[in-house]
């Protein structure tokens, strides 16, 4: 049975009122409505090396199901979320909400081909997962989302339900579903599944071979990060004792609502992200677990 949670006034059914964040945080939420002018984008090569390493060993552990940098990628930034609370955070009709649960979403292609289908996947962690319930949760979805015609979950049939009305009737769906969205009134059947109510939104580009790049943050629903992981490649960087070394390194890109924390907050969060990768041996442990990280 699903843990109720108690709601005071005020509150969202996705979500607390933070009545106690920073004056300028809250004022930011109200002269700034919208969550496309509060963008702040962050790109950083990571050294993957030692994860890669990692990955290879759990493979021939493991040879039933492959682990990949993507899995590795979505464990270690909702570790992050889970350490770092102020980036489960977002901003709705002025006012600044927090997540009840952390949330990870991405977009997965049915076939690598120009004029296959997307569909939407959705996953909600839970506190006791590793890298491994991770791995297991996003290869049995897109594996049934690719051997089926349709997706499960509904949201790709509510969408393309609503696609093939006339226009009018879209525009009108369109302005009902956003109306609701403001005032945290969104229907469970859109946005149980729909990406934008997601804490993290990936798109890993690496996949078809492209770098990664900025994307855009969007004014429906309530996602405040925008994660974007580019293509594998090696290059040299210049080692803690001064020598250069040719490493694996992977192009990640950040698009955030500054409204919700400020930039320090941020870029402490990233490097959260790089140590975990530069210590692998922290996915098999717990996402609730503390990774006992130093914030210089």
């Amino acid at each position: 049975m699903a843990e109720k949670i108690k709601r005071k006034w005020g509150d969202r059914k996705d979500g607390r009122w933070v009545k106690e964040a920073p004056g300028l945080n809250t004022i930011m939420a109200s002269i700034l409505p919208n969550r496309t002018d509060c963008e702040v984008y962050l790109n950083e090569t990571i050294d993957v090396t030692e994860l890669l390493k990692f990955i290879a060993k759990k493979n021939e552990e493991h040879p039933e199901y492959k682990t990949t940098l993507f899995h590795c990628a979505v464990t270690a930034l909702n570790r992050m979320v889970r350490e770092r609370p102020l980036m489960n955070r977002f901003v709705m009709n002025g006012r600044i909400y927090e997540r009840y649960k952390i949330s990870s979403a991405f977009v997965c292609k049915r076939k690598f081909e120009d004029h296959s289908e997307e569909s939407l996947m959705f996953l909600i962690p839970k506190e006791n997962d590793t890298l491994e319930d991770i791995s297991k949760k996003i290869i049995g979805d897109v594996k049934e989302t690719r051997k089926n015609n349709k997706n499960s979950d509904g949201i790709d049939d509510i969408v393309n339900s609503i696609a093939k009305l006339p226009r009018f009737l879209i525009k009108f769906v369109a302005w009902f579903i956003r109306t609701l969205d403001k005032y945290g009134k969104n229907l469970d059947a859109i946005a149980s599944n729909d990406p934008n109510y997601s804490t993290i939104f990936l798109s890993n580009l690496g996949s078809i071979k492209c770098p990664s790049v900025y994307h855009h943050l969007n004014n429906y629903g309530t996602n405040s990060m925008m994660i974007t992981i580019g293509v594998l490649h090696k290059e040299e960087i210049i080692m803690e004792d001064g020598h250069k070394e040719i490493r694996d390194v992977v192009d990640i890109g950040a698009t955030l609502d500054e409204r919700i924390a400020d930039g320090f907050y941020f870029m402490k969060s990233l490097k959260l992200v790089k140590y975990i990768f530069a210590h692998p041996e922290m996915l098999d442990i717990p996402l609730s677990t503390p990774s006992g990280f130093e914030y210089k």
